[in-house]
């Protein structure tokens, strides 16, 4: 006789959606839930409504934010004069980490990539150059991902702000900390020689 319990089977099915969820995994984390209290339930419930019902996108960067402003764009700290583009809010949070850049953000939600029917226009760019109207902005850093879609994406925008005058800046890539050359890829390597610094 098959195990099978339609409630307990639709919430794995929900848990598996999730990007990087395998079958494994989502049964794991579908028989945490069942474990629950009935007040941890409807918390844990509550807390994914919050999240869906009071995030929005930040009118400025287009980053997560439960206001209109996020708190980077609100933050009077920030160097306004700096833009790292990025695609995703994920990024954002990956580059706060380092405590490294103090400039704003400017997400995406994205890259050009016509294989999958996604041009400028279906991503976050016209937010991009609206914001570069009116002169506080020097430099424009590209952190779009080293993918064909996010080079794609991060040369399309070089070439529009080109006009403007705003120096335009790619994040280097290149070898891993602690990895071994000989097993890194003629792209990688070129980039690292490309990005090179002095020492």
């Amino acid at each position: 006789m098959a195990y099978n319990l339609a409630p307990l089977q639709n919430l794995i099915d929900k848990f598996e959606r999730m990007q990087g969820i395998g079958h494994k995994t989502a049964q794991r984390m579908a028989f945490y839930v069942l474990g629950l209290s009935d007040a941890d339930a409807r918390s844990f419930a509550q807390a994914i409504i919050d999240a869906h019902t009071k995030i929005k996108q930040c009118k400025i960067c287009c980053d997560l934010a439960d206001d209109d402003l996020c708190p980077i764009c609100k933050s009077d700290n920030r160097d306004k004069s700096v833009i790292c583009v990025v695609e995703d809010p994920r990024d954002v949070a990956a580059i706060e980490r380092t405590h490294e850049y103090n400039g704003t953000y400017h997400v995406l939600h994205g890259a050009i990539s016509p294989m999958d029917n996604i041009g400028p226009d279906q991503i976050r760019i016209k937010e991009l150059l609206a914001r570069l109207g009116d002169g506080t902005v020097d430099e424009v850093i590209m952190a779009t991902n080293p993918t064909v879609e996010g080079e794609a994406t991060a040369m399309y925008i070089s070439r529009l702000l080109k006009p403007m005058g705003i120096t335009v800046s790619r994040l280097a890539y290149g070898v891993p900390v602690g990895a071994d050359l000989e097993y890194a890829d003629e792209v990688t390597l070129s980039r690292a020689i490309e990005g090179r610094s002095l020492i």
